[in-house]
């Protein structure tokens, strides 16, 4: 008869993406995680596979609640420039606030592994394509309410938004300050006229 198990798989599955968010993929071990996630090795296997599709799987969550949470706004109905200039200004506090300095697990995850790891730049290329399409609607929404230039190309905004965003997200793990980020938000945002 197979054993029950005895652990919720989305409890296991946060506490497995806070690990990798702190150390990276690399530097954390199948020891790390069990311990953590408070099961067994087999336990682990059992439901995730090995060490890469628990990644893979703790990448999914990470956009299901993390990114899904941190876009609400931008995809809300009726948001527009205000929403864009809230999301950095947001984003700004929170890395601020963030003692650990975690930055973003998208962020940090594409810079230690998408040059040579296909399904984690698959997958994490989705994620902030997300964001990018997020931005691209507040954007659209900002100019049919006339709060920003019809001029602007929606699409290189967009993706000029993502990337500052996710830029200050790797300044902010080096230097938290908040008037040094503050000041990044700003110059970013006066592109928004």
């Amino acid at each position: 008869m197979a054993r029950h198990k005895e652990f919720d798989r989305e409890d296991v599955l946060n506490k497995a993406m806070e690990v990798f968010w702190c150390y990276g993929y690399q530097a954390t071990s199948v020891q790390e995680l069990v311990e953590s996630m408070g099961i067994n090795r087999g336990s682990l296997y059992d439901t995730f596979g090995d060490k890469n599709s628990l990644f893979q799987a703790a990448l999914a969550h990470y956009n299901e609640t993390v990114v899904t949470k941190a876009i609400a706004h931008l995809e809300a109905p009726g948001a527009a420039k205000a929403a864009i200039v809230n999301h950095f200004y947001n984003l700004v506090n929170h890395a601020v606030a963030d003692s650990q300095r975690k930055g973003c697990l998208l962020t940090n995850s594409a810079v230690e592994l998408c040059s040579h790891d296909l399904d984690a730049a698959t997958r994490i290329s989705a994620n902030l394509q997300r964001v990018e399409n997020a931005f691209k609607k507040a954007l659209v929404r900002a100019q049919e309410k006339e709060e920003i230039s019809s001029q602007h190309d929606i699409n290189a905004l967009a993706s000029f938004l993502t990337c500052t965003l996710q830029g200050l997200q790797v300044i902010s793990k080096v230097n938290p300050d908040p008037e040094v980020l503050q000041k990044i938000a700003e110059v970013a945002l006066s592109v928004l006229k």
